[in-house]
């Protein structure tokens, strides 16, 4: 695996658009798309780890100017690829450092990409450093799952998520350390092959902490980009904290 992509490299890039993946069907993109754009009222948009330009090509569609930064170059080569894909401003770098020129109405990450940050340091860096490209009164956004700590049986760690024709992916916790790791096994043609990615999982009581150690402030929290009211039975939620605007007093 070429370092300078991650765990994001060629081959991955390569079969990451997946028309038949749920997370690019356009009732899954659409709201997404609608809700950061309302955000971003007329200014600017910035992603966390843009990835393949899922959500920032269709956002960039609708007129929002976005920027993106993204720590894979093998992913940016797949965004660029596509029609209208020029139109996002990649910086390749990592989303807890990089940082881009001017301010943004809205910065915003998506599909549990905070959890790639393995650290709670990395991941405290990561508000910090979307705070700091935010204007007054703008707002960060994240999108990710709740730990599925509830669906484990009593005294196992390991989850089994899917297992089909196409492979097998399963995850492992260490509750001790707040860290899991995905397993996944691929078959093409009768060979499988195997992949591992380590991830930190975060409840929202401590992404709320992260957030005011950024100096932002809560202002929605949603089950899903539909705004659908957020509960303890809800397995993930789309948090939007905002950064104090001095002059809108």
């Amino acid at each position: 695996m070429d370092d300078t992509d991650g765990y994001f490299d060629e081959p991955v890039a390569a079969r990451y658009d997946d028309p038949s993946d749920p997370m690019f069907r356009p009732e899954a993109v659409d709201p997404a798309v609608e809700l950061i754009a309302a955000l971003a009222g007329g200014g600017r948009a910035l992603e966390l780890a843009v990835g393949t330009g899922r959500i920032g090509v269709p956002l960039a569609r609708r007129g929002v100017p976005v920027a993106g930064i993204e720590l894979s170059r093998a992913m940016v080569d797949r965004l660029r690829a596509k029609p209208g894909g020029e139109a996002v401003a990649v910086t390749i770098g990592d989303m807890a450092t990089t940082s881009v020129d001017g301010l943004f109405a809205v910065v915003y990450l998506v599909f549990n990409t905070i959890n790639n940050l393995t650290s709670q340091d990395a991941q405290v860096a990561c508000f910090r450093n979307a705070a700091a490209h935010l204007a007054p009164g703008g707002c960060f956004v994240v999108e990710t799952t709740l730990p599925p700590l509830r669906r484990l049986p009593a005294g196992q760690d390991i989850w089994g998520y899917r297992a089909d024709a196409g492979g097998i992916v399963a995850y492992s916790f260490d509750h001790a350390g707040q860290t899991y790791s995905g397993h996944y096994v691929r078959f093409d043609d009768g060979v499988g092959r195997y992949r591992t990615i380590p991830f930190r999982y975060v409840w929202p009581s401590e992404l709320d902490l992260m957030a005011q150690l950024a100096g932002l402030r809560l202002r929605d929290r949603w089950a899903d980009w539909n705004r659908r009211p957020f509960t303890s039975d809800s397995p993930a939620h789309v948090s939007v904290w905002q950064k104090p605007d001095p002059g809108s007093g």
